[in-house]
């Protein structure tokens, strides 16, 4: 049994949201200090192209994006934050996968649906999607935000079992920003890198997820452990980040287990290590290994839902039962940054490379060429979803 909210509160807690925002448009429409409001985003062309795995064909598809961000600081204490993403997408991946793939683009995972169609067409679809709205308020040690969030409990760079309120898809290269959740956040401060953390969750299926943290210092590494329920399990989990020597040194584990079938059922554990050194000629590498109880040694194919994955949860990283993952990173010039991943699985034989180059045109626009490079047979986790190629120019202000 999932832990859900009942429709009388869900229309009180509709009804304080809308006048939040209600609050932080009058306040934005009045006119404020320059101090006190801030303004950014980007706009962006991305255009793709995929050689499918199973045919010779080629689809092409383009993006227009553009992200607004908000502040406003009305006092000491308060902050209201609102960022929109407005999107157009067009091109034969559209036209081919229609209606399916424009109806995913505009699934709004959180109790309150933000994301909304402009307009539509079997080739194209233009859609704006809030997934940034929500008032904090600080006082000495202790912070409280509400709204539309970003909770980050995740400590390394690909895989987070710790991240059980929003977990990110790594293959979506393009959402740097990472989706957040409708929650409540209190936080309470004891020291620089010491103290409490405690969260409230509810999404569109009106399940719960809720927790604690305890962050803390010890000999020069940072620790965190958490405990509390995610929909239909029990959590407990641990993580912590320091060096070895020169060279980083990350993990976190959680551990899942069925809160109504608690005595027979079996649990999920998920964890990962990470590593990262940066060498004296600037190049950076980095490692990781995700190990998923859960996950099967044989073949693990997704089916077809892989490339369009969005609402992962830490139990859901990977179908294997362990993944391995390393990347490098290397300055090619001040103005030019190469970057190359790539992730393995071991027991299939599947595999995901990720190479990608980016040049800076000026202080605020970019250009990027990446690709994303599946391999494998029918069956396995990276098997037959062909090679995807991307153009990206990026302006930002």
């Amino acid at each position: 049994m999932k832990l859900k909210i009942h429709d009388a509160m869900q229309k009180t807690l509709n009804q304080y949201f809308l006048v939040g925002i209600l609050v932080l448009v009058n306040g934005f429409a009045k006119g404020q200090d320059e101090k006190k409001l801030e303004f950014s985003g980007h706009l962006q062309n991305l255009n793709t192209v995929w050689l499918q795995g199973d045919s010779k064909e080629w689809l092409s598809s383009g993006s227009i994006y553009n992200r607004l961000n908000l502040k406003w600081y009305p006092t000491e204490n308060w902050t209201f934050s609102a960022s929109a993403r407005n999107v157009v997408n067009y091109g034969q991946l559209i036209y081919n996968y229609y209606p399916f793939y424009s109806d995913l683009l505009v699934q709004d995972n959180g109790y309150v649906d933000l994301t909304g169609t402009i307009a539509r067409d079997s080739s194209y679809i233009m859609y704006t999607n809030l997934d940034r709205a929500n008032i904090k308020f600080t006082q000495g040690k202790f912070e409280a935000t509400v709204g539309r969030q970003r909770i980050n409990w995740g400590i390394n760079t690909v895989w987070n079992p710790n991240d059980i309120f929003n977990t990110f898809n790594f293959y979506d290269f393009d959402y740097v920003e990472r989706p957040g959740c409708d929650a409540v956040h209190l936080q309470y401060y004891t020291g620089y890198a010491s103290g409490y953390q405690a969260a409230f969750k509810i999404d569109e299926n009106k399940d719960i997820t809720a927790a604690g943290m305890y962050n803390f210092n010890k000999w020069n590494y940072d620790f965190q452990v958490l405990a509390g329920v995610m929909t239909t399990d029990l959590v407990i989990g641990a993580g912590w980040s320091g060096y070895i020597k020169n060279a980083g040194f990350t993990g976190e584990a959680s551990y899942f287990r069925d809160r109504d079938n608690f005595a027979d059922t079996s649990g999920v554990f998920v964890a990962s290590l990470g590593g990262s050194y940066t060498f004296k000629n600037s190049l950076m590498a980095t490692a990781s290994v995700l190990y998923n109880s859960n996950g099967t040694t044989g073949k693990a194919g997704y089916g077809n839902s892989f490339i369009v994955l969005e609402n992962v949860s830490p139990k859901t990283f990977s179908p294997a039962r362990a993944s391995l993952m390393g990347q490098l990173s290397y300055p090619i010039t001040p103005l030019i940054q190469g970057d190359l991943a790539g992730i393995v699985n071991p027991y299939d034989g599947s595999f995901y490379v990720g190479p990608s180059v980016t040049f800076s045109l000026t202080d605020n626009i970019g250009l990027l060429f990446t690709s994303q490079v599946f391999g494998g047979e029918n069956g396995t986790e990276f098997g037959g979803y062909g090679q995807f190629y991307y153009m990206r120019l990026k302006w930002s202000f």
